[in-house]
This record gives structure tokens, sequence and C-alpha cells, in this order.
């Protein structure tokens, strides 16, 4: 597959999230995959992004940058969202908070998501919640 190949799979993908089309998750997602080392199930998966989803309901996934070689995507992606529950261990200020995360995803042989390494910038958002913001 190509970059460009690549990279419009994966950009499909974000739409997919963004318009929160669950049911078409398995075109972009393997059955079975790694996320941060952790194996888990396209399933397990997909309840992980549903409770961000119900914690941030206003949650869009925004690319800043984006790179492609060989079967791996590099993404920084940034948020900027209003949460209602509880995220990454932080209560929700009614306020809302920005923050990066850096992604990788490598795709396997059928154009799916394999496995995923994520870094959130939690700092950013611990300083923006323990300013009320």
């Amino acid at each position: 597959m190509s970059q460009d190949d690549l990279l419009n799979v994966y950009r499909a993908y974000l739409q997919c999230l963004n318009e929160r089309q669950w049911p078409r998750l398995g075109e972009f997602v393997a059955d079975q995959l790694s996320y941060n080392g952790r194996r888990m199930t396209l399933q397990d998966y997909r309840a992980m992004l549903e409770g961000d989803i119900d914690a941030i309901p206003d949650l869009q996934f925004r690319p800043e940058v984006l790179i492609a070689e060989d079967d791996v995507v590099a993404c920084r992606l940034f948020f900027e969202c209003t949460p209602r529950h509880a995220f990454l261990g932080f209560e929700p200020t009614g306020g809302q908070v920005s923050f990066p995360e850096h992604v990788f995803y490598r795709f396997d042989d059928d154009r799916r998501i394999a496995e995923v390494r994520s870094v959130i910038d939690v700092q950013a958002i611990r300083e923006q919640v323990s300013r009320g913001r």
C-alpha cells in the first residue's frame, strides 16, 4: 500500500470516529490488536473509544501532523473539548480543555490497525483542570 493510500485509510478511520460510526470500526481496526502493549479485541477497543466519547461528548479527532512510512502512521492529534465525566483520572470542571496526543499506528496486510502506541499530554490537562479551565 502506498503512503497516500495508508493516509487515506487513516483519514477515513478518523472520520468514522468523529461521526461515531461504530459499526464501521472493523473496516479500520483488526479483530485483535495491541494498544500500548496490551492485547485487546476490536470490541474492547470500541468500548474504550465509546467510553471516551461518553466522558467527552464533543471529542473530535483532529490531526495536526500526519506522516506515513511503510505500514506505520504517526500522528499528532489535538483536542479541544469539554469533559462531562471523569477522564484520565480527572474530574470535569465544566470548562474546555485542550491537549495533544501523539500516536503511532501499525497497519496489517488487510489495511487495518493492528497496533496503537499512544501518549497523551496528561500534564497539560492537569494544569488546565487545576486552574479551573
